[in-house]
Formats: structure tokens, sequence, C-alpha cells
């Protein structure tokens, strides 16, 4: 192959020792390409059919937990009423920043629910919410709200359901997610998919839930990572993205022939200038 572009470079008038030297960058370049088996970077690989069909077989909800962050939103016929519910959702608390790629600027924080489970609301008190699905916790707090409002209505939203992705990403950050819903292939697209570099077949994927910490591989290019439990991603998971073997070995040999490849280019522009005078 090198010689076949050295061949083409020369159907293009240059010089002797211009040819030369495009012919040693040509050299370079192949020195640092690796080949990269399509296997190796092709997602959800499977059957050839041109259509099939696969049932859904998992999902996920989050449920409340100590130490969340929970917006909670009442509505009733009475717009004054509201108020006195809702104010610690505007003003009592702090802005939490992650960075232009996770999710906006900042985000107002509401209810923390203490270490106990508990959520500590207006003229109601303490309230146990732990381990509820959001529609159940909100139902809880409006059977507490009849005694004060007329016809209540409340809405609770996770506000801290984040994810972490790191490795080789084009885009590694801490992603807040709106919707409290993110599989494994949206979070990596939020991060701008992998680099030519990252593993496929080897994702890591950490997980902190009831006390204990898991550590789970998964490989996107094979279909069955729709089955996986790791295909849903849950609050405060974190993504690594291991690199090749190839992305160390490639960086190691720059390094260490850099030098060598700038004397040879420095000599055989020295040569060039002499003969062309």
């Amino acid at each position: 192959m090198f010689f076949d572009r050295l061949y083409s470079v020369s159907r293009l008038g240059l010089t002797y020792p211009g040819i030369l030297v495009l012919g040693i960058l040509s050299l370079l370049s192949t020195t640092f390409t690796a080949c990269v088996s399509p296997k190796s970077i092709v997602y959800f690989q499977g059957d050839t059919l041109r259509y099939s069909v696969d049932s859904i077989r998992q999902s996920y909800t989050p449920t409340i937990q100590p130490n969340d962050l929970i917006s909670v939103v009442v509505g009733s016929l009475s717009s004054e009423s509201d108020a006195i519910f809702n104010i610690p959702n505007q003003f009592t608390t702090s802005v939490m920043r992650y960075g232009n790629t996770g999710g906006g600027a900042g985000q107002t924080l509401g209810y923390l629910v203490d270490s106990d489970g508990n959520i500590e609301m207006p003229l109601v008190g303490k309230l146990y919410i732990q381990d509820l699905r959001a529609q159940a916790a909100a139902d809880t707090i409006r059977q507490h709200l009849l005694a004060y409002l007329k016809e209540p209505t409340v809405t609770i939203r996770l506000l801290n359901f984040k994810v972490s992705v790191l490795g080789e990403v084009n885009k590694p950050a801490v992603y807040v997610i709106p919707d409290e819903k993110i599989t494994l292939p949206e979070v990596l697209s939020l991060a701008g998919d992998l680099t030519i570099y990252g593993r496929r077949d080897n994702i890591t994927i950490i997980r902190e839930e009831n006390g204990r910490r898991e550590y789970a591989k998964v490989n996107l290019t094979s279909r069955e990572i729709f089955d996986s439990p790791y295909y849903y991603l849950h609050k405060n998971d974190m993504v690594y993205i291991e690199p090749v073997e190839a992305r160390t070995t490639f960086t190691d040999r720059r390094l260490q022939l850099l030098p060598l490849f700038i004397s040879i280019i420095s000599t055989v522009g020295l040569i060039a200038i002499n003969i062309t005078r």
C-alpha cells in the first residue's frame, strides 16, 4: 500500500524530493493506522433478517430513597393555600450544577428525604415515603392534604436521577435525567457515543443499591443487551468505557518514535533543499 501511494503522488508532477517527503509522511500515517474489525464496533449484532420482532421483558421505575431530592408540586382550588406547600420547592434550597452537558445551567432542588425515609411538609409534618414510587408517594401526600385543601392534586418528580459516564466517550460527564428513565444506548448517545478506541463488548456498569455495590460487564455489540438487567440504567449508575489495547499501544509507540520521525523528516527536508538548489 505504501508503494501504491508513492506511485499515485508521482503522477502529480512533483520532483523527486517532494515525492520522497510525501512518501515518508504516508509511511508515518500507515504506521499509526490500526485495523479495526467491524464486529468489534457494530452494535446489536444478531440475526441477519431484514425485520424481526422481540418482546420487551423488563423495565425500571425508580423508588424514593433516603437523601433523594424530590419536587412536590401541590395544586387545589385555592392558589393561596397551595403556596404554603410549594414554597420549600422554590426558596429554601440551593442550586446543583453539573456543567453544560448535564441538563442545563442549574436546577432548583425541592424536599430532601432524610436518612429515615421521611420528608417534612408545612402543617402536615413528617411523612414516610421511602421505597415508594413517585405516584404512590404523591397519593400518600394527597391523602394528608385533604385536611387542609379542597380537591388537592400532587405531582412528584425526582430531581437527582443522574448517571455518570466516563472513559472512551466523546463527552464524559454526569447527566441529570429529567424523565427518570434512560437506557444504556440513550445515555451513550448523550455522551456523544464511544470513541473508536472504546470497547463496545466490555462496558462496565457500577451500581449502588440496598447497601451493595455491583460491578457488571455488558456487551453492546450483541442483541442480548436488551435482556440485560443493566439495559435500563438506575439512579446514580456509573458507566465506564474501557479502552482497547491498541489505544495504549498506539500512544506508547507514538511517544517512543516521535523523536525519530521528527529527525527523519528534518533530514529529508534538508536533503530536498540541497538538491533543488
